[in-house]
């Protein structure tokens, strides 16, 4: 099963990443201003998978991903995929396993593996 994955980005804001059940990143949000709003942003997609859209694209250098709407709205965007079969295996990943998947909060450390 894949998880979310929270975390801080250099400007301050906050991310969330779904990881697939091997720990791939598969997509990553939207950006948010708060943890809470980024934490809300997960609850409600996992609990609303059902409205989620994707759309798959290839980018000029031949690489496939795809982009994730939710209610109409851009939510995320997916890694680059190197065939379109990939890309599709990386949605129906995300559409069996997301609304069961766990939450990690990795936000508030900036070194989580000391020496």
């Amino acid at each position: 099963m894949g998880a979310f994955v929270i975390s801080k980005r250099f400007d301050g804001q906050y991310k969330f990443v779904f990881t697939s059940r091997k720990g791939k990143v598969i997509f990553t949000s939207l950006s948010y201003e708060l943890k809470f709003e980024c934490e809300e942003g997960v609850e409600y997609f996992k609990n609303n998978i059902d409205l989620a859209a994707f759309y798959k694209y290839k980018s000029a250098g031949g690489k496939y991903f795809f982009k994730l709407f939710l209610d109409g709205a851009p939510f995320a965007i997916s890694r680059k995929y190197t065939t379109e079969l990939r890309v599709q295996k990386g949605i129906d990943e995300i559409v069996k396993y997301a609304a069961l998947s766990e939450i990690l909060d990795f936000s508030s450390n900036d070194l989580i593996f000391l020496d």
